[in-house]
């Protein structure tokens, strides 16, 4: 990623889990970055970033950030997530379906160049666990969250191919790494945060031993969108990204090996929403990516990589 010329880039959802390691990924390689979340707390300045407080329902503040601002491209990912979804579903239409669309429609009136939807898995819905999952199998969401992602990632290919941004989708699967603060599923964050913990703790992972669950590491998650969002030319509209089909029971035992005093209760439950393995070939294929596997980010973060 060259940054010899930065251009501006707007990230959606900047404060989020992915939002953050996006906006420093862009930071790094000289990207001008506006960062826009409604869970800001105020306006930063520095040389190379701009966080704003804003909304990205109210067309009007947005299309005055559009005028006084350049932007060359843009990474979507606020969103009211699965739970919170359940909780307000009119909410979630309003800010996952219409606040992408203000996107949208402003990206084309303003000429932005490229486009990149955070999407997700769960538009798939549920899959046996010995099918694996490409981009053409079909879209059969089973939530609301899901349903409004693969609305979206529909509205943008039209608008790709009506004049619009060069609209690209990437379908994320479960992201892990310190730093999540998930209420609803805090053992994303804690396989990472707890490794290095002296007394006895306890992870909760609610599947059980035997199913199997798509992971992404967050910084390989923004490598991906950073990916698209600069690459020459993206081939398709949409992406699976590029996850680990990883066995819950492993998972268990590789924590506890690393630290003996983690002790991860499992709950039981089947995997349901989402695939359980997945063909990502074709993000990789094209654009040379490789992640790092889970288990060995797991041992690097408990000093024990080999």
């Amino acid at each position: 990623m060259a940054a010899e010329k930065p251009s501006r880039v707007l990230v959606t959802g900047g404060r989020g889990f992915i939002g953050r390691a996006v906006v420093k990924l862009l930071q790094r390689h000289g990207y001008h970055v506006i960062s826009i979340d409604k869970a800001s707390t105020g306006e930063e300045e520095s040389d190379s970033h701009v966080e704003l407080f804003g909304d990205i329902c109210d067309y009007m503040h947005m299309q005055q950030l559009f005028e006084r601002t350049r932007i060359d491209g843009i990474v979507h990912l606020a969103a009211i997530l699965p739970t919170a979804a359940i909780r307000d579903p009119s909410d979630a239409t309003f800010v996952n379906i219409g606040g992408s669309h203000v996107l949208l429609n402003l990206a084309k009136k303003f000429g932005v160049r490229r486009f990149v939807f955070g999407s997700s898995l769960s538009v798939y819905g549920t899959y046996p666990a010995d099918h694996v999952v490409t981009e053409m199998d079909r879209a059969a969401p089973e939530d609301l969250y899901g349903t409004a992602k693969f609305y979206v990632e529909q509205l943008g290919a039209e608008y790709r191919k009506n004049g619009g941004p060069e609209f690209v989708a990437l379908r994320i699967g479960r992201v892990v790494g310190a730093g999540a603060e998930s209420s609803t599923s805090p053992w994303r964050s804690q396989i990472f945060e707890l490794l290095g913990t002296a007394d006895s703790t306890e992870i909760s992972i609610p599947y059980a031993s035997t199913e199997r669950i798509l992971l992404a590491h967050v910084e390989d998650v923004a490598k991906m969108l950073v990916t698209l969002l600069v690459a020459e030319r993206t081939g398709h509209c949409v992406y699976n990204a590029v996850c680990e089909s990883v066995v819950v029971g492993e998972l268990k035992e590789q924590l506890e090996r690393l630290n003996p005093r983690l002790r991860v209760e499992l709950g039981g439950e089947d995997v349901v929403g989402n695939p359980r393995s997945l063909d990502s070939s074709r993000f990789a294929r094209e654009f040379g990516f490789e992640s790092v596997p889970v288990f060995d980010l797991l041992s690097e973060a408990a000093g024990q990589r080999k």
